[in-house]
């Protein structure tokens, strides 16, 4: 990942799998809209919004799952804000084990993430990219 976009999304991922909510802070709108698959989980399929709200994510993913670990392999830019990644995440706890391919979409302004969706194939993550870009 080259781009400042990129950097500031690489930074986000390796703080959701530390569960560094200091770091999230730093690279996150204070606005920020996070929509995981956790959130169907744990959060009765509502976005964890604001700072606050990452802070919620990170408490919901410790209780749900002992471990979660976002890998994407590749992301690129699809525009001058949006981030696409694909990838896979492991998880495993509360009697589930999870090994699945995984897609994220973010977007990124004034050096901030605002947005982050998480999608459960790389597929749809791409396929909402274009639709982000064609809109």
């Amino acid at each position: 990942m080259g781009s400042a976009n990129l950097e500031l999304v690489r930074r986000a991922f390796d703080a959701f799998e530390r569960r560094d909510a200091r770091v999230l802070a730093e690279v996150c709108s204070e606005d920020i809209v996070f929509e995981p698959v956790t959130a169907r989980l744990a959060a009765d399929g509502r976005p964890y919004v604001g700072h606050a709200g990452l802070r919620q994510y990170l408490a919901d993913v410790a209780r749900v799952w002992q471990e979660l670990r976002p890998e994407p392999t590749e992301c690129r830019e699809v525009d001058d804000e949006l981030v696409v990644c694909t990838g896979r995440v492991y998880a495993w706890g509360v009697g589930r084990v999870v090994d699945t391919p995984a897609g994220w979409l973010w977007r990124v302004r004034d050096g901030r993430i605002v947005h982050g969706r998480v999608y459960e194939t790389a597929r749809a993550a791409l396929q909402a990219a274009e639709a982000e870009r064609a809109a």
